[in-house]
């Protein structure tokens, strides 16, 4: 994962090391005490969806199982 600091927020973006620097859809992510921070990796001053850890924890076991 790549790391990119959010001045603003004081959080720190995550972005998949798979992600190619040629325009692919990605999103990036922050964790920050019990909540996970979700944004387009394109638009970094858009909106963000923020959602419990405990919620995106459930959802990545979901995904990793196809």
């Amino acid at each position: 994962m790549r790391k990119n600091a959010d001045t603003a927020t004081g959080l720190a973006w995550s972005k998949s090391s798979y992600s190619s620097g040629e325009g692919g859809q990605c999103v990036e992510v922050a964790a920050a005490n019990a909540t996970v921070h979700i944004r387009d990796s394109k638009q970094a001053d858009g909106p963000v969806l923020s959602v419990e850890s405990a919620g995106w924890a459930r959802f990545v076991r979901m995904a990793a199982r196809g």
